[in-house]
């Protein structure tokens, strides 16, 4: 049993920690614990930040998230960064020179955007990831902006979309891949997409990469690779993430994508380490059980509930399930009138994608398949298409775990 002493520290106080912490309650933990985290803002949404805040529908304040009552007890250090542990002696120091001890280990440290390094100024570009950042490139999005986005990816998309209703003169969003949101989507889809976005004056320059900036101290322009110079006002950069684990370096883990982990979400063998949110690379006992990070909004309460019943089990001795994590994926994405709806892990069935329902001009749903069973589905266009969509959920929920055949 425990001791009234006992801690659980949970590194990382956004949504996958406030979940985390909501979940080591729900799972019988009764002791203390202790919430660290780098922002001064107590747990907020972030999908809107790109979406509904950006483009002035929603307030800044309407973001945060209520925290269960379960946790009203919970220590809450924000605006202090995790910067080393030294799990053998459970120990996690501050980048204000404390020190913490520990019984149990939660990581939740996320991720940030990766930036470009290229030359030229920097003052004018700009990422999507904080409320900070969010508050900044709204000021920037004045009507009559010249726009680039770099990436063609989820935020990127979004964050196109926003800029034409806000009235923007230019919007180019720069790739390197021949489609946006290909990765994800598959060609068939991307696609139709890439359509939607030019039907509402988005532009896009795909198949090249940016090699510089232009510009004294403020960016003018975006230098592509064939040395064609985009005229921009504002840069936005969405060219993918960095878990943040350097603060975990030294203890012998694998941390070459994130923090890998077991089947129920421990780390490096540890009994009494977890990880959760965006930043775990897990196997998913639904498909292949290749690990993978996974970046989608449903991602921190499905991980949070897994791993804290691992933990709890370990540091209270009692009964742990041995069901290995197996969670659907979900993702969705708000761009322009339409929306993109995901169930599954679509980008494992890629090589045999079909229309299920629907035409690619309008509502569309379209199957992803692995070994001629369905390993996800993706509705593109308006409430109907989402609804069509849910309906295959239920098939998905049923598949039994994919073998490696067949998969990319």
């Amino acid at each position: 049993m425990t001791s009234r002493s006992a801690r659980i520290v949970v590194a990382g106080a956004s949504m996958a920690g406030l979940r985390a912490a909501e979940q080591l309650r729900a799972a019988g933990w009764t002791e203390a614990i202790t919430l660290v985290g780098d922002e001064p803002h107590m747990p907020y949404n972030r999908p809107p930040l790109s979406k509904e805040v950006l483009a002035g529908k929603a307030a800044f304040e309407s973001l945060s998230f209520r925290p269960r009552a379960s946790v009203a007890d919970a220590e809450w250090r924000l605006g202090t960064k995790v910067v080393a542990a030294r799990l053998a002696e459970n120990i996690v120091e501050f980048d204000d020179g404390g020190t913490l001890s520990y019984d149990g280990l939660v990581v939740a440290t996320g991720m940030r955007p990766r930036r470009l390094r290229c030359p030229g100024p920097f003052a004018g570009r700009h990422t999507v990831r904080t409320i900070d950042d969010a508050q900044g490139l709204r000021q920037a999005l004045t009507p009559g902006t010249r726009v680039v986005v770099v990436g063609g990816g989820f935020i990127g998309c979004e964050v196109a979309a926003t800029a034409v209703a806000l009235g923007a003169r230019e919007v180019t969003v720069v790739d390197p891949l021949p489609l946006p949101m290909v990765g994800p989507l598959g060609e068939l889809l991307a696609g139709a997409l890439l359509k939607r976005h030019e039907e509402r004056g988005v532009r896009f320059a795909l198949g090249t990469g940016v090699t510089g900036f232009t510009g004294d101290d403020h960016v003018t322009g975006v230098v592509l690779g064939d040395g064609t110079v985009l005229p921009a006002d504002v840069v936005v950069e969405s060219v993918g993430s960095v878990a943040n684990t350097e603060w975990l370096d030294g203890n012998g883990l694998d941390l070459s994508d994130g923090v890998l982990t077991d089947e129920h979400l421990r780390v490096g063998g540890r009994p009494d380490v977890v990880a959760v949110g965006d930043v775990a690379r897990f196997p998913n006992a639904r498909y292949d059980g290749v690990p993978r990070r996974v970046e989608h909004w449903c991602i921190p309460t499905d991980t949070a509930k897994h791993a804290a019943k691992t933990l709890v089990a370990q540091l209270t001795g009692t009964g742990h399930d041995p069901s290995p994590f197996a969670p659907l994926p979900t993702f969705w994405s708000d761009q322009h009138d339409f929306r993109l709806q995901s169930f599954g892990a679509p980008a494992l069935g890629k090589e045999d994608v079909r229309v299920l329902d629907g035409d690619l001009d309008g509502d569309v749903v379209v199957g992803y398949h692995a070994g001629g069973r369905p390993a996800g589905v993706v509705a593109l266009g308006g409430r109907a298409a989402a609804a069509a969509a849910s309906r295959y959920r239920a098939q998905l929920l049923k598949q039994p775990a994919l073998t490696t055949q067949g998969l990319c």
